[in-house]
């Protein structure tokens, strides 16, 4: 939001007004004249607009961020005395404020007693009542009569009025007109009491205050303005009270005219009902889009000259502040980008709290958002820092590219030197892996994060193949207010909230639109990404790996037309088909900032082939000791030559780690026959091997081989 200057209140705004404030207008004359208005911390750019939407003829629902500080008239203000001090300005006498805890209350001095006034009936000097017209001497009589008018009761209305049969007596030949008449009588009174609330005094609850509204907000003798605030609590969806009691309230709405006593230039807006809440959303559907005469105003966080004037006002609070230059308040100005205006008032007591000077804008941030004294990334061992790329190794085989590459950005995160940032920090690191499928893309995300929070849950994983639709992007920052799913905030920036210090995997990122892949220009440009909500998100205290396949589809070809494919073959090969898949889809500016961090994969060589084997069916082995307390033991000696002669072949070597499962899936089959039919004690041992027919056997001690069903696939 941005502010906007207003004119000092003018002379003429008293007249037909009976001492009410001066009506103003934006500088350069009425709204409208297409000049650009100019930011000096009268009134924030929603009121104006809110402005501008009743002067349209229009009632106006406002949500969002409704329980913030704003500038009014040079000094900080809540929502409500934003609101209450608009309306007043542009004429009301009455500004009534309703929320479920509060009941009906007055803002504003001396309206409370207008109120009254208008509700009873009774004339304030100003020569008029409600439903009347002025009559000589300053009285009036209900609905414009003169003389002797029936007075209103106590209620503030007035009688009902006589049916056409008391009026005029029984027609001559129609036996039925009295009975027609004492219908239209119970019509009227059916009408009347549906604006008349059920008490003589002032109205208390919901239903007796919208009536009591209904009633003077569709009279055009007095210019009021009343603001229901949190109706949504007080009126649940889904009960039939809630719908009846929204239905009034749209009634009132509607039904609003504009007061006779309207002064300033046209247009005049009709007397006020607004509803105020914090997400749309919670209201019925249709009880703002099925009428073009309600709108809705979205609320958002202070635009950069609305933080500017806070951070001016509220400069001397934070630590630091005389020392402080014109560039430490514009470097703060861009870092608090997305924060409230109490935010930037806790902001300046964290200053104090951690001791974090103004002339440190990107500390102080750092210190507020994270709110907790240890940083996982300074809490690493040394050692196991400077030997990661060793421990990474032992996970992820055949790598070594991309395990250095990773070492390398976890010891610079860890020692915390970089190049400087305009007010918010980068993500820790950002990596685009791409290569063969099956080479241990995946793998590496989950060993980093086990390696610096020995926990492998603080790996989160998107499957990009689920976002290959346009409003899929929706699912990463959540949807826009008013949608359905809008409370609950977006998957990406609901778990770097819950989680700040992660490691975030976007697997199979060329599958997803490329809507979905703007989201991440943000993200990897300035560390941060809004939701929904108007809630933001950090990410400089993440590791984000992107995972791609692009470019392994030609693999097979290559392997088919060289006998061996050298690594830096490879590697051109991957790093030409990711740009060119870029400029496809028209993200070149994307690849731009993930280029530095493109690793590119090796394929899984013969010499790697036996290691990968070996985990497996270690992994094969420990299901077995844990499931049936039976050791098994693979025969290595006829394994090893045959899983390598198999993933020797190219159709075989373009699928990597994969592949090798697939392969093992006959030891697998043949160990869980044995299983079946043998039926081993616990404590004893069985082993495992491949005949010199190329099918599995297992044995067990004192017994012959079983040969397990199949045989080797070709």
């Amino acid at each position: 939001m941005s502010t906007v200057g207003w004119a000092k209140q003018s002379d003429e705004g008293g007249a037909g007004g009976g001492g009410r404030p001066a009506r103003t207008e934006p500088p350069g004359g009425p709204a409208g004249d297409g000049q650009p208005v100019v930011a000096d911390g009268m009134m924030p750019l929603w009121a104006v607009s809110l402005d501008w939407e009743l002067r349209r003829g229009r009632q106006v629902i406002l949500n969002g961020q409704i329980r913030d500080r704003w500038w009014f008239a040079d000094r900080p203000a809540s929502f409500r005395e934003v609101v209450a001090g608009l309306l007043e300005a542009r004429g009301a006498e009455v500004v009534g404020w309703w929320d479920p805890v509060g009941g009906l209350t007055f803002p504003l001095p001396g309206h409370a007693e207008r109120f009254d006034e208008l509700r009873e009936g009774r004339s304030s000097g100003r020569g008029q009542t409600p439903g009347g017209a002025a009559t000589p001497g300053g009285a009036a009589t209900p609905g414009g009569a003169s003389g002797t008018g029936t007075p209103p009761d106590a209620a503030g209305t007035r009688p009902p009025p006589q049916g056409r049969g008391d009026a005029e007596g029984p027609l001559d030949g129609a036996p039925d007109a009295s009975a027609r008449a004492r219908r239209g009588d119970e019509r009227d009174r059916g009408r009347e009491r549906l604006l008349t609330p059920r008490q003589s005094g002032r109205p208390r609850s919901f239903e007796d205050v919208v009536a009591t509204v209904h009633r003077l907000v569709a009279l055009p003798d007095a210019a009021v303005a009343f603001v229901f605030e949190d109706v949504d609590h007080h009126l649940p969806p889904g009960r039939p009270e809630s719908h009846l009691g929204y239905l009034r309230l749209r009634a009132a709405m509607t039904d609003a005219v504009t007061p006779r006593s309207a002064a300033g230039p046209a247009p005049h807006a009709r007397n006020a009902v607004l509803c105020a809440v914090g997400d749309v959303g919670r209201l019925p559907g249709w009880f703002h889009l099925e009428d073009p005469r309600v709108a809705v105003l979205h609320i958002g966080p202070p635009d950069p000259s609305e933080r500017r004037l806070w951070l001016t006002w509220l400069l001397r609070t934070f630590n630091g502040a005389h020392e402080s230059s014109r560039a430490d308040l514009e470097a703060l100005v861009g870092a608090t980008d997305g924060m409230l205006g109490w935010d930037i008032d806790s902001l300046a007591r964290t200053s104090w709290m951690r001791n974090a000077p103004v002339g440190k804008p990107d500390k102080l941030l750092e210190l507020h958002r994270l709110n907790v004294s240890v940083d996982p990334w300074t809490q690493l061992d040394r050692e196991t820092v400077a030997g990661a790329a060793g421990v990474l190794g032992s996970r992820v085989v055949g790598q070594s590219v991309a395990v250095n590459a990773v070492a390398s950005a976890l010891q610079s995160a860890f020692v915390g030197v970089d190049f400087g940032s305009s007010g918010t920090a980068r993500p820790r690191g950002a990596f685009f892996f791409v290569g063969p499928t099956g080479v241990g893309k995946t793998e590496l995300a989950k060993s980093v994060a086990e390696l610096m929070f020995g926990d492998q849950s603080a790996y989160a994983r998107f499957d990009m193949s689920e976002y290959q639709q346009e409003h899929a992007a929706e699912r990463l920052a959540g949807a826009p207010p008013g949608y359905i799913g809008h409370e609950q905030g977006g998957e990406l920036t609901r778990r770097v909230q819950e989680r700040p210090f992660s490691v975030l995997l976007f697997d199979e990122i060329e599958k997803a639109h490329p809507k979905v892949l703007d989201k991440f220009l943000q993200i990897l440009e300035d560390g941060r990404l809004t939701d929904g909500r108007g809630q933001t998100a950090y990410f400089s205290q993440c590791l984000i790996i992107f995972t791609s396949n692009t470019g392994a589809d030609q693999v097979r070809s290559l392997l088919e037309e060289r006998d061996r494919l050298s690594y830096p073959q490879l590697e051109a090969h991957f790093t030409r088909a990711v740009e060119e898949k870029f400029r496809q889809i028209g993200r070149p500016e994307i690849y731009g900032r993930l280029k530095p961090g493109v690793v590119v994969f090796d394929m899984l060589r013969p010499e790697h082939v036996a290691r990968i084997a070996d985990r497996l069916l270690g992994e094969l082995a420990e299901s077995v000791r844990e499931r049936h307390r039976v050791e098994l033991v693979p025969d290595t000696d006829t394994l090893h030559p045959w899983i390598t002669e198999r993933m020797s072949d190219p159709a075989h070597q373009a699928y990597g780690g994969r592949q090798i499962r697939n392969e093992l899936e006959l030891v697998r089959a043949a160990v869980v026959g044995h299983l079946l039919v043998n039926r081993p004690e616990p404590g004893s041992r069985i082993r495992v091997g491949l005949g010199a027919d190329g099918r599995p056997w297992v044995t067990a001690d004192g017994a012959g081989p079983f040969a397990g069903e199949g045989s080797v696939r070709s």
